[in-house]
C-alpha cells in the first residue's frame, strides 16, 4: 500500500536567538506559520526488511542521515512493525532554504506510515518522536500559527493568522544553519555565555519582541482589546500585519546571513519596493518572503520580481484547519 501526503513548508514570523544552552543548542523564540507550498511524500510498506529513500534531487541524502529515514526507524520500532519501507520524496521545496522542508518531510513520513500500517500513535508519542528527530518537527504536527520556544521543539498553538497572500523567493544559494549559528556566536560572543537553565533566554523582559508578537496575534484573533489601532478602511488581516510590524519583529539571522550573502538583503528590499507589508528571511535562509494585502498584489509583485531574474512565486499562508484538510493527496 502506498500513501501520499503533502509536506507543507513553514516561514518564521520573527526569530529571536537566545543564549547557548548547557546541551549546546541555542534557546530560540519564534512564531512559525505554515504556508501552501509543499513537497509530496509517498510511503510504501511491503514485504522484506529495511528502509529505502528515493529522491531525484541530488542534494537530498538517501542514507540514515535523512530525517525521513530516522523517522521510519522510530515509528517502526514504536509499533514493533516489520516490512520494507520505501519513502519517495517529490521535491518542490528548496534544500537548505529555511522553509523547514526536511522537518516537514519527516512529519509527513510519520503520518503516511501510520496510515500505511493502519495504526496510530498517541499524540504525546508523536510529539516525543518528532522532537527526537529534529528541533522544528513538532510544529508540523500542529500547523497554522505556532509559537516555538526552547530549541524550537516546544510548540504552542496560537490563534491563527488569517490566510494571507504572500510571495516566496527561493534564491539559488544554500545557507547552512549550523554555520549561521556559529557566525551568530562569533558576532555576539554567545558561545562563551552558556545558560544554566534550558529555559533561560538572554535578558528578555518587556522588550522581548516575540512575546509581543504572540500577544498581538492572540489579542487580534480572539477579538480582545489591543493597544494597536486598526487601520481605517483596511482589512482585519492587513491591520494585524501593521501591528506585527509595529512590534519591531525581525529575524536575528539576518544580522549574520545578509553580510555573507548581500544579494539576499537586496531581495528583501525588492519585496518591500514591490509593496510587501512585511518582508523577512525565513529561518536561517536563504528563502525570503513578503506578506501582501491581496492575492492580486502578490501575483503582480511575483511577476515583477521574476522579470528581475528572481525565482518568486505567489502563494498564501495556511490556517491550522486548512493545513490539516490538505494533508492527504487524493488518488494515491
Amino acid at each position: 500500500m502506498t500513501v501520499a501526503v503533502r509536506s507543507f513548508a513553514k516561514i518564521n514570523l520573527g526569530l529571536y536567538i537566545g543564549r547557548v544552552r548547557a546541551d549546546g543548542f541555542h534557546n530560540l523564540r519564534t512564531v512559525y506559520q505554515t504556508i501552501a507550498l509543499h513537497d509530496v511524500i509517498r510511503v510504501t510498506v511491503g514485504s522484506g526488511r529495511g528502509i529505502e529513500i528515493l529522491c531525484d534531487d541530488p542534494r537530498v541524502p538517501l542514507d540514515s542521515s535523512n530525517t525521513c529515514y530516522r523517522m521510519v526507524e522510530r515509528v517502526m520500532d514504536e509499533f514493533r512493525a516489520k516490512g520494507k519501507v520505501t519513502v519517495a520524496i517529490e521535491k518542490r521545496l528548496p534544500v537548505q532554504g529555511g522553509l523547514g522542508a526536511a522537518s516537514s518531510n519527516a512529519v509527513a513520513t510519520m503520518v503516511a506510515l501510520e496510515r500505511a500500517l493502519k495504526q496510530s500513535l498517541a499524540g504525546a508519542t508523536r510529539l516525543r518522536i518528532a522532537a527526537e528527530v529534529g528541533s522544528d518537527l513538532p510544529l508540523f504536527l500542529v500547523g497554522g500559527t505556532v509559537l516555538g520556544v526552547g530549541r524550537g521543539e516546544e510548540v504552542y498553538p496560537l490563534p491563527d493568522l488569517a490566510a494571507t497572500p504572500m510571495v516566496v523567493v527561493t534564491p539559488e544559494v544554500g545557507v547552512s544553519t549550523p554555520q549561521a549559528f556559529a557566525e551568530w556566536d562569533a558576532l555576539t560572543g554567545g558561545s562563551a555565555r552558556r545558560s544554566t537553565s534550558n529555559h533561560e533566554l538572554t535578558q528578555l523582559g518587556a522588550s522581548d519582541r516575540l512575546l509581543e508578537v504572540g500577544r498581538v496575534l492572540s489579542s487580534w484573533l480572539s477579538d480582545s482589546p489591543n493597544t494597536g489601532a486598526p487601520a481605517k478602511g483596511g482589512s482585519r488581516a492587513g491591520s494585524l500585519l501593521l501591528d506585527l510590524v509595529r512590534t519591531g519583529i525581525e529575524n536575528d539571522f539576518e544580522k549574520v546571513v545578509f553580510p555573507q550573502h548581500p544579494e539576499l538583503r537586496d531581495i528583501k528590499r525588492a519585496l518591500e519596493r514591490a509593496g510587501s507589508r512585511y518582508a523577512s528571511l525565513s529561518g536561517s535562509g536563504s528563502t525570503l518572503y513578503g506578506l501582501f494585502r491581496s492575492r492580486a498584489e502578490a501575483v503582480k509583485a511575483a511577476g515583477r520580481l521574476r522579470k528581475q531574474g528572481v525565482k518568486a512565486v505567489a502563494t498564501s499562508t495556511l490556517t491550522r484547519q486548512e493545513y490539516r484538510q490538505k494533508f492527504l493527496v487524493s488518488g494515491c
